[in-house]
């Protein structure tokens, strides 16, 4: 085994993988999980044990999903070290190693399923949450990959990349039926069917639905009794305005070295704050999001020590949001209209990939990827007649993508890792040259040391460069950079234990940041820079009874270079204790979570209180073969959470779910 896993990619051409990161012939991704070979492929687009990759790296595998009750990606994220989550009630962000800014649309993570780039041509983001990520209990497990990756995968990959990997059709091997209820009357149902037949054709299909009547709100900011606001509205309460409804749908498809996805996503959320300056309490403010791709991929082996990978891809995306607008309470104008933003966006996306092991000791992959954008249409206007426009426009796109990749195994047990990508933007600010450089150290088969350096970028997106009109007299928006230092220590203790203890520095450059003239006139502009370091530590027991214990703390402090403040919605602290353990035979698993955030500051330069979360959850797991049962009590102590509002919100502070209580049932045939 320890031959099939040396040199990286060595497993990809002798073992003959399968180059979209799911199988190794030889040894079963799960065979390889079961006897503690935690192995990833995002980190450098082929197989991996995760102490020869050249990131920081954490797995969460479908089994810690079913075990724990997570009911989206928010969930799994949110019980990874040094990852924080949170929520303005229309949308989730994720926060890395101290930076979220508020409102923020995660557009410095890149999001892949399978590989597939998420992150979106209009916007840049990159989704958690259920405007478009899958379901659940589709995916197999979770790559979370720290540090900047724009050496493979180009913009975006800033902080680091989220590869979800979904199941194939053997992992479900016949037919489920789900039906989920939770508190806020909240309900899910899903129906999924894999299988891999005789011919070898692996398929599977799942659709499922998602409603929730959500929360009811107070915001003393609108409160009649002690507010001047002249928006102010029926005492600050915001009742049966938090509504969401979501449809997904996912196929994949395999057959020999072909391989086939569709996914469709559909959300309307109300949306219960106020943003916007919108008038509170009204029904009528909601956002739809509908997201879609199409993916066609061919991987063979050429030869023992050659493999090629083509993927070929076609994406959409449309957003619509309604802002009801009182013109006369903002004193521009004597009328109320709805006002709408619109989005479109369709893009085409190909990619070409040569994995090459010229001796076993070298793993070379080089690769180019084009993306096109057929439509990056936005408009903004009042639902009145006749209709006036803010903004109508409808722009293309491309940008090329030229990368290269060497793992040179210099000896048994030391390696150096040097990557290179070159991005070309013919229509805005032309070439981009990103780095990346690793050493790891392998003292023993189960530890390493790292040592790694890299830079990465975030190309101004379009809703940057054209939304705001002002953005007409000024100069263009220039690439965000990141340069990243990080040492790294990882080490399996036999088959139960593993540590893992990480530092890094960053430094930010050129931030794109929304800025007003003194008129008042919205505009971006390259202003800020930041400066962050952190240390992340994790331990981990893995136990022959099926019992697991996980814990971590990360400390960070990230600042704005220029004034030396700190960061906005940047927790100094996170904890995370995750422990389950086999009752009843066995046959029944009970989980508990517990996550720590520490106070951040807002945009007021107040402090959201810092708080604790616990959760418990039972899991019937294999006590019945066709049926399987979970329920749980989140938030279990009902501790207030409050996280900082952003720049369009008037609350300093949003409310966040309080107590919950769901439950669901799984039927297999």
């Amino acid at each position: 085994m320890r031959a099939l896993l040396s040199a990286g990619a060595a497993t990809l051409a002798s073992a003959g993988a399968v180059a979209d990161g799911r199988d190794l012939d030889a040894l079963s991704l799960e065979q390889l999980m079961d006897m503690n070979v935690h192995v990833v492929y995002g980190a450098s687009k082929y197989e991996q044990r995760v102490t020869q990759a050249p990131s920081s790296i954490s797995l969460v595998t479908a089994e810690d999903i079913r075990r724990f009750g997570y009911t989206d990606l928010v969930d799994v994220l949110r019980s990874v070290r040094g990852l924080y989550v949170t929520d303005d009630r229309n949308y989730t962000y994720l926060g890395v190693r101290g930076f979220l800014r508020p409102g923020d649309y995660n557009t410095r993570v890149l999001v892949l399923i399978d590989g597939h780039r998420l992150n979106d041509n209009v916007y840049d983001s990159g989704s958690v949450g259920r405007d478009s990520m899958l379901d659940v209990e589709l995916i197999d497990r979770v790559e979370v990959i720290r540090g900047p990756s724009s050496s493979l995968y180009g913009s975006s990959a800033f902080f680091g990349v989220i590869n979800v990997i979904t199941k194939r059709g053997r992992g479900v091997d016949g037919g489920e039926l789900e039906v989920d209820t939770a508190s806020y009357d909240t309900q899910r149902a899903r129906a999924t069917y894999g299988k891999t037949f005789d011919s070898g054709v692996d398929w599977l299909v799942s659709m499922s639905h998602y409603s929730s009547d959500g929360l009811d709100f107070y915001y003393p900011e609108f409160d009649q009794r002690i507010s001047a606001d002249a928006r102010a509205a029926k005492n600050g309460l915001a009742a049966g305005r938090d509504d969401e409804n979501a449809s997904k749908f996912f196929s994949s498809l395999r057959y020999g070295n072909f391989a086939a996805s569709l996914y469709l996503s559909d959300r309307h959320k109300q949306i219960p704050t106020a943003s916007f300056d919108t008038i509170f309490d009204d029904p009528r403010t909601m956002t739809d999001d509908a997201r879609g791709y199409l993916e066609l991929s061919y991987n063979r082996a050429l030869s023992e020590r050659a493999s090629l990978s083509v993927r070929a891809s076609y994406d959409s995306y449309q957003y619509e949001g309604d802002f009801p607008t009182d013109y006369a309470l903002l004193g521009e104008g004597d009328y109320e209209a709805i006002a709408r933003d619109e989005m479109r966006g369709e893009w085409l996306n190909s990619e070409v990939q040569l994995t090459l092991l010229p001796t076993d000791r070298y793993t070379v992959i080089m690769g180019a990827e084009y993306r096109t954008s057929l439509r990056e249409y936005q408009a903004a206007y009042d639902v009145i007649e006749p209709r006036v426009y803010y903004i109508d426009r409808d722009d293309t796109s491309s940008v090329l993508g030229l990368f290269g990749q060497v793992e040179a195994k210099l000896r048994d047990d030391f390696s150096l890792t040097a990557g290179l990508r070159y991005d070309h933007y013919g229509q805005t600010f032309g070439g981009t040259a990103n780095p990346r450089l690793a050493a790891v150290y392998n003292p023993s088969p189960n530890s390493a040391i790292k040592a790694l350096y890299g830079e990465a970028f975030r190309a101004p997106n379009p809703y940057e460069a054209h939304y705001n009109p002002e953005q007409a007299n000024r100069p263009p928006l220039r690439p965000e950079t990141i340069d990243t230092y990080e040492l790294v220590y990882e080490h399996y203790f036999n088959s139960t234990y593993r540590l893992s203890l990480s530092g890094y520095q960053y430094q930010i450059d050129g931030l794109i940041t929304l800025v007003e003239t003194e008129d008042g006139e919205p505009y971006f502009d390259n202003l800020e820079d930041v400066q962050a370091r952190g240390v992340e530590l994790e331990l981990e027991g893995s136990y022959s009874n099926g019992a697991v214990l996980r814990g971590s703390w990360s400390v960070q402090r990230a600042k704005d270079t220029a004034t030396g403040l700190e960061l906005t919605n940047s927790p100094r602290q996170l904890g995370k204790l995750s422990a389950s353990t086999p009752i009843l035979n066995s046959k029944v698993f009970a989980n508990l979570e517990l996550q720590y955030n520490s106070e951040t500051v807002t945009l007021a330069r107040t402090h959201s209180p810092s708080y604790w979360i616990t959760n418990f959850t039972l899991n019937s797991h294999d006590r019945w073969s066709k049926m399987e049962l979970t329920a749980g009590i989140y938030n279990a102590f009902d501790e207030e959470r409050l996280f900082p509002g952003s720049e369009e919100h008037a609350q300093t502070l949003l409310q966040q779910q309080g107590r919950t209580y769901g439950a669901e049932v799984i039927v297999r045939f």
